[in-house]
């Protein structure tokens, strides 16, 4: 098996939902991207082995869409696409998939991304509507049509938006969060703490410059809008609760990631056509794991990661704290907390397969450029964003090792170990 090198990840801005980016679509966003690295790495007119692209909120009529993404640049056309969706694993379980290609020898060259917006959402209408419609476009007469139009009533016309609440339970992601945070004894002032941490760590590392050859101006907008660096405790702790209203609730907007809209991609290789391109690697991908738990029966909705990460160190022979880099996805600082907490527990760690606590991380490693709070997570781009921004930093820092986790919705994970 070939060593997979990260090359280099590009993004736009991310951006709060319903502002800088109304009206602009998936693929325009995600095909900006790929035309940022096509220009940054001199790909112009060249083949790439194959392309990796998925969105969450996607039409129907978007069933080609990397394809799609791909005509939309200068890169020959003769580089195959395809779809990837594995909620908000989607670019990192693609970053996976094109990996073991070049892993394996069948391609040198792949790129991986994702991208999603809420501000231009494929509104839907009832199921009762598009039977009607289908039913009127198949009949045979002006009288067939005449009876079916008459059967349409003013309730076929209500929009059915896309919704994040998990069809076995009705339950939204952060009211699954509130129960699990409940369950670990999780309080809003340690989520609190980590929101700040987020958006100091993001602040300081856009003074620094880290982002300048990974986000590219988009539609006028030159940074991240979400990152607050004038941020303090005190305004976290002024939020009202998101999801539970009973009193007992944790969550806010201020802890919790908010609704966003962005597109990222990377460019991976093997590690002798890098050499061969003279292209400089950030990091190597090592190895992944995937996981999923039972939540409809209880188990956290969020907490599949815990599974993934255990398997994936006992297959290297490794210990949680053998990483000089923690990447864990701020779906929810408190799904953050449970997870670190879940490790640090024996009878939650024999679940795992363990006899003893995976043990606890040095919290000084942790998103140290800033996570999803402060970023942003556009769902499908969040795997690409974490990817390109984790072997950033093992490059800059002159090697190491990371440990990458990304929770999703449906009660899945997808996790990965980079070095450098």
């Amino acid at each position: 098996m070939r060593k997979v090198a990260i090359i280099g990840g590009q993004r736009i801005p991310f951006v709060k939902s319903f502002r800088e980016y109304n009206r602009i679509s998936n693929q325009e966003m995600l095909t900006a991207c790929l035309s940022s690295l096509v220009r940054q790495f001199g790909l112009e007119g060249r083949r790439i082995g194959d392309v990796a692209l998925g969105t969450l909120l996607n039409r129907s009529t978007e069933w080609n869409f990397a394809r799609e993404c791909v005509l939309g640049t200068t890169l020959d056309p003769h580089t195959p696409a395809y779809n990837v969706l594995r909620a908000c694993g989607t670019s990192l379980d693609a970053a996976i998939q094109i990996g073991l290609r070049i892993a394996a020898g069948q391609i040198d060259t792949g790129i991986a991304g994702g991208s999603d917006t809420n501000s231009d959402l494929p509104i839907m209408f009832s199921q009762q509507f598009a039977w009607k419609i289908v039913a009127l476009r198949a009949a045979k007469s002006f009288g067939e049509r005449l009876k079916i139009l008459a059967s349409f009533r003013p309730k076929d016309l209500s929009p059915l938006y896309p919704s994040i609440v998990e069809p076995r339970t009705g339950l939204s992601m952060g009211q699954h969060t509130e129960l699990m945070v409940k369950e670990w004894g999780i309080t809003r002032e340690q989520q609190d703490a980590l929101a700040y941490d987020s958006h100091i760590h993001a602040a300081k590392a856009y003074e620094a410059g880290f982002f300048r050859d990974l986000v590219f101006a988009f539609k006028g907008v030159e940074k991240d809008t979400i990152v607050r660096p004038d941020t303090t405790p005190a305004k976290l702790a002024a939020l009202k609760p998101a999801f539970d209203h009973s009193g007992k609730g944790t969550l806010t907007a201020g802890n919790s990631t908010i609704y966003t809209d962005g597109a990222a991609a990377i460019l991976m290789a093997s590690e002798e056509y890098a050499q061969r391109q003279n292209w400089p690697v950030l990091a190597y991908l090592i190895d992944a794991e995937s996981a999923a738990v039972d939540y409809v029966h209880g188990e956290g909705l969020l907490m599949a990661p815990t599974y993934a990460v255990a398997r994936m160190l006992k297959r290297r022979h490794l210990t949680l704290q053998d990483f000089d880099i923690y990447e864990i996805h701020e779906a929810f600082c408190g799904q953050v907390l449970c997870t670190l907490k879940a490790w640090e527990d024996a009878d939650y760690c024999k679940k795992l397969g363990y006899d003893t606590p995976l043990g606890s991380i040095d919290r000084s490693k942790l998103n140290i450029k800033g996570g999803s709070v402060a970023i942003g997570h556009p769902f499908a781009a969040t795997g690409a964003r974490i990817l390109a921004q984790t072997a950033k930093t093992l490059q800059e820092r002159g090697g190491g090792r990371a440990l990458v986790s990304i929770c999703t919705a449906g009660g899945m994970g997808v996790t990965a170990i980079l070095e450098h």
